[in-house]
């Protein structure tokens, strides 16, 4: 029984992670069969997939580490700004610092190390480091609008995601650091890159630990593996520690101004989730100018597209297993060879990827991550180029190789700034407002509580009359007017801006939502900061969530359950109180 446990087990989770990574297998699947199982159908897989998720759960026993909810703390808990301001303090000014560093181990070439994102057959289940292309980096910038309200220290981490767990203990080291300053919020986000070290510890050599704390569940035979390594989380999370203090240090004088565009929608492609029909593709851009003109301004860019392109196995040479930043890493790079530090935010992702055939035009590529160097670097264009016009870009722009390159596609080039129209930049007043809450969410999907109790991921469980939760974090920030949203996990995009899967025409459950969104609460210009503070997987509208795997529920298998966004969304609600 127990072998037969641990088979079942490793089957059901190497086939979630399939399903995940290579997601658009889970699509087409879907699309085959949509118009035959639709409602009816559709529920009943998914009673037999609970189901049987469930019975394996119940096989194991929960781990010492599950504690009841009352065993909760706040620490390393920061609240924000406490307070909201209206108008800048007296002979305020914006001040920012900025850092980054790499978070490619020395002994990459020694040491096994497994990259998070994707696992198949295709790389015999383990994406083990063989080769790096450019870089993994934490980035930091450390932003005071000169109130005397403290610093508020944002990180952002070239990774599939890092867990609350762990962004407490990046803030635990912090505070052991001499800063000499009060910080009042430290946020960590992730690009959710599916090519760089795994820092959720899904994507490891799975199936040996799965075996091995399987067996640990039920005999006293030493503590479970933990999914991660957990020598590299250490250096992980003191190198983002010390970078924040590097940005705090780095702290100077100077503006603050914000544009936004919507690009061609053909930028990004919503190829797995049909029933969320939202259309996020505005670009934002902070630029931070120091008042002395030897200081590097500091360029912040927030779209929402999964950094998905290099880690893909499609063949021996391309198999998966090569370390790139991907399309963030040369967006930053064309952004820094610019004169900018650069900083990246990304938005609400679920089933949202790059969109490449305009970035790609039609050139031959050899190596797959070629195809995320011209997907960044055109992004990397576009942000510079906001407010200018289609004069100076075309002035600037090296014709020389746009020729060649057109000469070798074809009529398949596509010149990214061909009629384009540029937008106005404004100056934000030193105004920084940051709310920051704790949200309770339910563990209902089986699935992540097996994972739980196998101590796979880093995640603080907890139970309360038989029933498992965790805690996350949810924010809401103006910068100067701007409006922020500070969303965990992966964030279905009607849930920002509203759409179909809300609906009850448009949902797996014919039912409303029946919680307001983002634009709801906040205002149609809000922006969201996706990932932020905990990577908790897809959040998807609780009357659109299905176990089924069909018809583009993949995402669900890894999701918390069935009532994560409502749990969010009542959350922003309490934040939207405060605010107004």
């Amino acid at each position: 029984m127990k072998k037969t446990g641990i088979k079942i087990v490793s089957v059901i989770l190497a086939l979630s992670l399939i399903f995940g990574g290579v997601s658009s297998i889970g699509a087409s699947a879907a699309s085959d069969i949509e118009k035959s199982l639709k409602h009816a159908g559709v529920s009943v897989v998914d009673g037999i997939v609970t189901h049987l998720l469930s019975f394996i759960n119940k096989l194991v026993p929960d781990s010492d580490e599950i504690q009841p909810v009352s065993k909760h703390n706040r620490d390393n808990f920061y609240e924000g700004t406490k307070s909201m301001l209206d108008e800048p303090a007296d002979n305020a000014c914006w001040n920012l610092g900025y850092a980054k560093a790499s978070l490619v181990p020395s002994d990459w070439q020694t040491k096994d190390y497994y990259l998070g994102g994707f696992i198949s057959l295709q790389n015999g289940m383990k994406n083990k480091v063989e080769e790096v292309i450019d870089d993994m980096q934490v980035r930091v910038i450390a932003v005071s609008d000169g109130s005397g309200r403290g610093v508020s220290v944002f990180a952002n981490i070239d990774s599939i995601g890092v867990s609350n767990g762990d962004i407490k203990v990046i803030r635990s080291y912090l505070s052991e650091l001499n800063l000499g300053v009060e910080i009042n919020a430290v946020t960590v986000t992730s690009t959710h890159c599916h090519s760089c070290i795994d820092t959720q510890g899904l994507w490891t050599d799975l199936l040996s630990k799965l075996g091995k704390n399987m067996a640990k569940a039920y005999l006293p035979i030493g503590e479970m593996e933990t999914g991660t390594d957990p020598e590299y989380i250490e250096f992980l999370c003191r190198t983002a520690a010390n970078t924040m203090k590097n940005a705090i240090n780095d702290m100077t004088p100077g503006t603050m101004t914000y544009a936004v565009k919507a690009l061609d929608p053909e930028y990004f492609n919503n190829k797995n989730r049909k029933s969320a029909t939202a259309v996020m593709n505005d670009m934002s851009r902070f630029v931070f100018t120091p008042f002395d003109e030897n200081i590097k301004p500091t360029m912040i860019v927030n779209i929402a597209a999964h950094p998905d392109i290099a880690g893909l196995a499609v063949d021996d040479v391309d198999n998966g297993r090569q370390l790139s930043g991907d399309y963030v890493y040369y967006m930053g790079e064309t952004i820094e060879n610019a004169g900018y530090n650069f900083m990246f935010f990304n938005g609400a992702i679920a089933g949202i990827y790059a969109g490449r055939g305009l970035s790609n035009d039609n050139v031959p590529m050899k190596r797959r991550y070629e195809q995320s160097k011209r997907y960044g670097q055109e992004m990397g264009n576009i942000a510079l180029n906001l407010t200018n016009s289609y004069d100076t870009i075309s002035a600037n722009a090296d014709w020389n190789k746009i020729n060649a390159e057109m000469a070798a596609a074809g009529d398949g080039y596509t010149l990214w700034f061909e009629g384009w129209e540029p937008v106005e930049e404004r100056e934000l007043e030193p105004i920084l407002n940051l709310l920051i809450s704790e949200v309770k969410i339910r563990v209902t999907n089986p699935l992540i509580i097996l994972v739980g109790k196998l101590n796979l991921a880093n995640y603080s469980v907890y139970k309360e009359n038989h029933r498992y939760y965790i805690f996350t974090e949810i924010g809401y920030m103006e910068m100067g007017d701007v409006k922020v949203a500070l969303m965990p996990g992966e964030i279905v995009q009607d849930l920002v801006a509203g759409g179909a899967s809300l609906t009850a025409e448009g949902s797996y459950s014919g039912k409303d939502f029946g919680y307001k969104t983002i634009y709801e609460l906040f205002g149609e210009d809000t922006i969201c900061f996706g990932l932020a503070n905990d990577a908790i997987g897809y959040v998807v509208p609780d009357n659109d969530y299905s176990l089924a795997i069909l018809d583009d529920h993949y995402q669900e298998l890894i999701s918390l359950g069935s009532e994560t966004a409502s749990s969010i969304m009542k959350g922003f609600a309490g934040l939207a109180g405060r605010v107004n």
